[in-house]
């Protein structure tokens, strides 16, 4: 039980509401020779803290950046085995979550030691979820100091980058891909640092790019009616998003399936558009023509997989979420 009646609905509104992201997070499991219940349980316990932070510091953004750096820590703490445990609620208006997020950053401390390749991917995987800290700075209030605080992050994160563009570098380091992709290269004992570093590559920043734009798409009619901020919104028109989604999206498909196993790694592409696409959001009216374009570019599988994944939204609860 969670004592504080905000921690507490943040966490059920995490887990109601946002299966979504750990189904899609657990289809990386599929990269490994063999299925590894560890990763499952790892990746799950991952996406987990990552969505109950975004809630979390969503709710407390008045309070400051500082309170949502700190809560981040716990996305940096839960891979990196060498850092020391934070408080993660030092300046959040609420403190007494049970000890469920400790729980959770424990757990996946733990399964980490259990993967035999996770010094291979360590390097990579801290420097990764050090990025995570931007998502702080997405729940800014002020829309003037939060793209001031995202140039500002970008600039100091990526120097001199100029494609993609900054808030393009910024919206990839707001996903968890990269992680999840990292985790699952750690469960095999036989990868080796290049094939990790040309992965890693192939998924950062384009194909986590195409994930955070996709969750903006279907999310800007929402987003907009509750002011808060958007991705998709950066581009000067809908028109430019569309087209610039479409040719991520197409990247991003290339690049995978050019690496090993890279037909386990188009299922992860073809699998994450349908399921964004597959929201009731996307189907609109004025959003039809430009999903069937973004749906076009997921390849055959995401359009095979639409009509199944609107069902499973249907069955789950999850059509409009």
């Amino acid at each position: 039980m969670i004592p504080d009646g905000p921690l507490r609905d943040d966490a059920l509104r995490s887990l109601e509401c946002k299966r979504a992201n750990t189904d899609g997070a657990a289809l990386f499991s599929i990269l490994t020779r063999r299925h590894d219940r560890r990763l499952v349980r790892l990746i799950v316990a991952y996406e987990t803290i990552w969505d109950f932070l975004d809630n979390v510091s969503e709710r407390g953004a008045a309070v400051g950046g500082a309170n949502g750096r700190q809560l981040h820590l716990a996305l940096l703490e839960a891979l990196d085995l060498r850092a020391p445990i934070s408080d993660y609620y030092r300046h959040h208006p609420w403190r007494h979550d049970g000890g469920y997020l400790r729980a959770l950053v424990e757990a996946c401390r733990e399964c980490c030691r259990s993967l035999p390749s996770y010094d291979r991917v360590r390097e990579l995987l801290v420097a990764e979820a050090r990025r995570s800290n931007v998502a702080a700075c997405n729940h800014e209030l002020n829309a003037t100091d939060r793209a001031v605080a995202l140039r500002r992050w970008a600039a100091e994160e990526f120097p001199g980058e100029t494609e993609p563009a900054w808030f393009e570098l910024t919206a990839a380091a707001s996903c968890s891909a990269g992680v999840h992709v990292l985790l699952a290269l750690a469960a095999d004992p036989e990868c080796d640092e290049r094939e990790v570093r040309r992965t890693y590559a192939a998924y950062f920043p384009w194909f986590s790019l195409a994930v955070t734009m996709l969750d903006s798409y279907v999310d800007q009619a929402e987003d907009s009616a509750n002011g808060a901020h958007s991705y998709i919104a950066h581009y000067p028109s809908s028109e430019v998003a569309v087209r610039r989604l479409r040719e991520t999206i197409q990247q991003s498909a290339q690049a995978l399936g050019g690496l090993c196993n890279g037909s386990r790694h188009a299922v992860i592409v073809g699998c994450m558009v349908a399921m964004y696409l597959s929201k009731d959001s996307a189907r609109a009216p004025t959003m039809r023509t430009d999903s069937r374009v973004l749906a076009e570019a997921g390849g055959s599988l995401a359009r095979m997989l639409l009509p199944v994944l609107r069902m499973w939204r249907v069955v789950y609860g999850q059509a409009d979420k």
